[in-house]
């Protein structure tokens, strides 16, 4: 037996499939497909969420343009180059400073792209009818799902 896929809910074997406490065996799929449920709650939270977190991390360089800006004129008007040059030396020296604590909220982005916004559902043909098996927001766990479905039923098959 080969297992293509184990988490806690789900084991993809090339004997058959299991899904919370649901088996179907491999032998009796004829065909598998994908399809998008509607979007629930909680990845609608997760795509306005992100909205907020590229909001959030897109304000302060736009703040910083923006007060560059201001200074670079002022300073122009009353001719203090040099008080502008070390209040900008500064403003550098800070957000080098403040640029590896950048990695938190970069990773919850980068963690919220992973699991998707929409819902996939894995569809089975199982002695002809069509058998819903999974639903899941998790994209990347779909993903590594669905092709080890794949992969079992197309070792089956082949042999």
């Amino acid at each position: 037996m080969t297992i293509y896929y184990r988490d806690d809910a789900v084991q993809v074997t090339s004997e058959s499939i299991r899904v919370g406490g649901h088996a179907v065996a491999i032998t009796d799929v004829t065909y598998v497909w994908h399809a998008q449920a509607p979007k629930t709650l909680a990845v609608r939270g997760r795509v306005l969420g992100r909205g907020l977190l590229v909001l959030l991390l897109s304000l302060p360089p736009l703040v910083a343009v923006v007060c560059v800006l201001s200074l670079a004129w002022s300073a122009q008007d009353r001719g203090e180059w040099q008080l502008a040059l070390v209040i900008l030396a500064a403003c550098v020296v800070g957000a080098l400073a403040l640029t590896p604590f950048l990695e938190i909220p970069l990773g919850w982005l980068d963690r919220s792209y992973e699991r998707g916004s929409k819902v996939h559902e894995l569809w089975v043909q199982h002695h002809g009818r069509e058998v819903l098996l999974l639903r899941t927001p998790d994209a990347l766990r779909f993903g590594q799902i669905y092709r080890a479905v794949q992969r079992a039923v197309e070792q089956h098959t082949d042999s």
